[in-house]
């Protein structure tokens, strides 16, 4: 495991805090650490979620995977 240093304007190390008091993490690199877990998965919710409408307006690929692959080549 890896450590860095970020540096944090007054208000989100107060924010930081905050957090830690009211439980969401049991120490600020808990916080730090959920915090980013809940981006990756933010992010991959509206990767699905822009997939799924590009489908909707026909934009995505569909057929034999193999094939298309073959397109690629």
């Amino acid at each position: 495991m890896s450590t860095i240093s970020v540096p944090l304007s007054p208000r989100l190390e107060e924010q930081l805090n905050d957090l830690v008091k009211s439980g969401y993490g049991s120490n600020k690199a808990d916080v730090v650490r959920r915090a980013l877990t809940r981006v990756s998965e933010d992010q991959a919710v509206e990767d699905v979620l822009r997939a799924s409408k590009e489908i909707t307006l026909g934009l995505g690929l569909s057929g034999n995977l193999r094939e298309l692959a073959k397109k690629f080549k």
